[in-house]
């Protein structure tokens, strides 16, 4: 089984080097990034939950493991998560099923410490 904590550690130390390699690019993606997660209308915890769809949808084990990881420090419970996956099945069909699982393994990886 993939370790969604190991996969969120080296994709911060491959964004480390390409913040090293590209600081302008990816400098604005992460202002972009604030921006758009920033408290708001909609809370830190529901943009993360949506951005976790997103992942699903799109197959991105990185943003699995990132937005897992924010949506439960953002106080997202394990229920929430599965509502979660249940849209992002809708919305990107069998493939979502199999990223919906792994991130369901993700949040239970997190949980457990």
């Amino acid at each position: 089984m993939k370790s969604y904590k190991e996969i969120n550690k080296d994709q911060n130390t491959l964004g480390r080097e390409y913040h090293q390699a590209a600081p302008d690019v990816l400098g604005s993606f992460m202002a972009l990034h604030g921006a758009a997660m920033a408290e708001g209308v909609l809370s830190v915890k529901v943009k993360e939950l949506i951005a976790l769809a997103i992942g699903i949808a799109a197959r991105c084990d990185g943003c699995i493991a990132a937005h897992v990881k924010d949506a439960l420090k953002a106080g997202a419970t394990r229920e929430e998560v599965v509502e979660t996956i249940n849209v992002a099945v809708v919305m990107g069909g069998g493939p979502s099923v199999v990223y919906g699982t792994q991130a369901l393994g993700a949040v239970d990886e997190y949980l457990a410490g």
